[in-house]
């Protein structure tokens, strides 16, 4: 009987461990200052979802479908391995127009079994790529982080704030990722805008919103918090067909963030 316990524990640890080593954080650092694709494989755990995936390893989540013949609603569930190191060459051309548009973008903690095919009548419907983001500031306070690809490198902005202050949704679109599974992170919530643009609200004290939701620009989805780092502020980011850029390209030149 205690040989039993034993194996059972050691499964379990095994189990639980092979998760864990595979959420290792793969910095878009290192992508910037080498060059370097992820390599080799990512084990899905519960809470991930395929967009929090791709943010991870700075991917564009449409070429990560397409490379491992994931389908919307792009479901994904404990255990499953994703290629993270295909190349480029796999992925075929036109992707962008293949690749079905995503509805919803449920996560593992939705299900435990396989995916099933899912209805799309209740996605929301989103622009297209090639339709203009209005941005907004996702709060008022004074930048004290700047973008950089260079050393030390910074993959969006850092805003100052309170604790508890609101954040706010930077343009309307999707949440597709609500948790904590991204070291560093702490606290964050990505909105899918349309099929080019992300945005990440990270740190927050305390998300309001859930995965799946659509939301409006300038509507809460977060407080401000110090989550995955040492400081209270909100650490925002906007990525283009999976790649950081500089929000401050995109953002009005006048309203939050001055000062």
């Amino acid at each position: 009987m205690k040989l039993a316990a034993t194996v059972i524990l050691v499964t379990l640890v095994t189990l639980v461990s092979g998760c864990l080593s595979s959420r290792e954080f793969v910095s878009v650092e290192e992508k910037f200052n080498k060059g370097e694709r992820a390599s080799g494989f990512h084990q899905v755990c519960r809470g991930d979802t395929l967009f929090s995936i791709a943010w991870r390893y700075g991917l564009d989540y449409r070429e990560l479908a397409s490379a491992n013949s994931i389908s919307s609603p792009y479901v994904i569930y404990p255990g499953q391995k994703i290629d993270i190191s295909y190349p480029p060459s796999q992925v075929r051309q036109g992707v962008v127009a293949s690749v079905e548009k995503p509805s919803k973008a449920p996560s593992v903690k939705e299900s435990a079994s396989k995916p099933t095919t899912q209805k799309s009548h209740n996605a929301p419907v989103l622009p297209s790529s090639d339709a203009e983001t209005d941005w907004k500031w996702p709060t008022n306070g004074r930048l004290i982080g700047y973008f950089s690809a260079k050393k030390p490198v910074s993959k969006g902005i850092d805003i100052a704030g309170s604790l508890g202050e609101s954040v706010l949704a930077a343009a309307a679109g999707s949440v597709v990722y609500a948790g904590t599974g991204l070291r560093g992170y702490g606290n964050l919530v990505i909105i899918r805008h349309n099929e080019k643009f992300l945005s990440a609200y990270a740190h927050a004290s305390r998300i309001v919103v859930r995965e799946n939701e659509s939301v409006k620009a300038g509507q809460k989805i977060a407080e401000i918090g110090s989550t995955g780092t040492d400081k209270v502020k909100l650490h925002f980011e906007i990525r283009e067909n999976g790649k950081p850029v500089d929000p401050l390209k995109f953002l009005p030149k006048t309203g939050g963030g001055s000062g």
